[in-house]
């Protein structure tokens, strides 16, 4: 069993899998509650926080039926800083060795960071050996001198160190953190898009997480600030209505862009106290939304040209996340972007489907796929030691092969000398 959580600003959602004896992931739980102690991704309140994971991971428990004991869970927000570094070796045997991999990732990490950052990836993007570029795997490769580049990603200490003491109060251990569109990139894009040159943005309640790859590999991760609770605060005060019935009016009516919207139809909004509700075309609530729609796509657009990564995504942009799934968000971003933009769902076959086949359910997957991976890696790891481990047993236990003669050769020495003795 792997267990995802995804402790977002609007929503906690913990996830149940089970790898099933083909390799694939199978769905057997779903728990999620309101999260009212996190904003922006960070957490500021750990009661709240607390009570939110504790009922989300009951949830899942109930459905799938066992205990849940560790997790997978994510991390976003702006503390999230990123860049890319490179390493060489010299190859000590003429052969590339794992301890040389090793040794070359250690030296492209040995960058400047901040006392206050954490190093939460390390990300190889290609290897070169001596004049041989683009290597994806070195492993056995004759060469002298080794090259690296990777991409660093880190993140506060007392952010992520908040998160962790939320789980571990809900008596849960921590088996790995990782950035929360990370994981939405293993759940939502495919291996095309990520040799080809492809944009991942995963809008939230809090943030707007960008993740680009190009050769299949993360070259720059960025967040920006500004998501859907911002929509939800601009309805609030344009409509003058409390923010419960805001998110509500954004959910049921609201849309990305005003040319979709109809000027007949007749909103009534909820007003604050005893006030009577007011009538609103659903063209005006539209046009407030798309203003902060734009604002979003715009605010992407320049960390993209910022980084010199906005012309190297041929494959476009992929929106995923709660907030993308707002009427007319993929056409708005095509406007905005000038370049092919689509809507991604996870990419789970198996257990489910129906409920998870949701952009808000990016991340909590993304987890789970890649926490699935590094079982893999564990389970492989695990048998090469035993493997080494047999093979040492068994060179200790074997008889050795020693020169001495055994019984029966050294009795018969004895009788041959014998008899020379009483023939002398």
């Amino acid at each position: 069993m792997i267990v995802g959580l995804d402790v977002g600003t609007s929503k906690v959602i913990c996830l149940v899998g089970e790898v099933l004896a083909d390799g694939s992931l199978e769905i057997v739980g779903i728990g999620s509650h309101s999260s009212k102690g996190m904003k922006r991704g960070v957490v500021i309140n750990i009661e709240s926080t607390v009570q939110s994971i504790q009922r989300a991971v009951e949830e899942a428990e109930l459905m799938a039926g066992c205990n849940i004991h560790s997790v997978y869970v994510s991390v976003a927000g702006s503390h999230i800083r990123s860049l890319n570094s490179h390493g060489i070796v010299a190859v000590k045997d003429g052969e590339v060795q794992t301890e040389d991999i090793e040794r070359v990732i250690d030296a492209a990490q040995a960058v400047p960071i901040s006392s206050d950052q954490r190093v939460l990836h390390i990300l190889p993007q290609e290897y070169h050996i001596d004049s041989q570029e683009g290597i994806k795997d070195p492993l056995g490769m004759s060469g002298v001198r080794l090259e690296a580049n990777v991409h660093l990603i880190t993140g506060a200490v007392n952010a992520v160190m908040n998160v962790e003491k939320c789980i571990k109060r809900c008596g849960l251990g921590v088996d790995g953190v990782i950035l929360s569109q990370l994981a939405s990139s293993d759940s939502s894009l495919s291996e095309d898009e990520k040799d080809l040159g492809v944009c991942l943005i995963d809008i939230g309640a809090g943030t707007s997480d960008i993740a680009v790859w190009i050769d299949g590999a993360l070259h720059h991760t960025a967040v920006v600030p500004v998501a859907g609770d911002q929509v939800t605060n601009d309805i609030s005060m344009a409509l003058r209505t409390p923010t419960q019935h805001a998110e509500e009016i954004k959910v049921k009516y609201a849309c990305a862009m005003s040319s979709m919207a109809s000027t007949d139809q007749v909103l009534q909004v909820p007003s604050v106290g005893d006030r009577q509700p007011r009538s609103i075309t659903r063209h005006a609530l539209t046009e407030v939304v798309e203003a902060r729609y734009e604002e979003i796509y715009n605010l992407i657009l320049d960390e993209l040209r910022r980084s010199g990564y906005a012309e190297r995504i041929p494959a476009g942009i992929v929106i995923t996340g709660g907030t993308s799934l707002m009427e007319g968000a993929a056409d708005l971003a095509e406007k905005v972007f000038q370049m092919p933009v689509r809507l991604s769902v996870p990419d789970c076959t198996k257990g489910m489907s129906d409920i998870v086949d949701n952009p808000i359910y990016s991340t909590s997957v993304g987890l789970l796929a890649y926490g699935s991976k590094e079982a893999d890696v564990a389970e492989i790891a695990k048998g090469m030691m035993s493997k080494t481990q047999t093979k040492r047993e068994a060179s200790i236990l074997a008889p050795k092969n020693e020169t001495k003669p055994s019984f029966s050769a050294t009795k018969a020495w004895q009788k041959l000398k014998h008899w020379f003795q009483s023939y002398i």
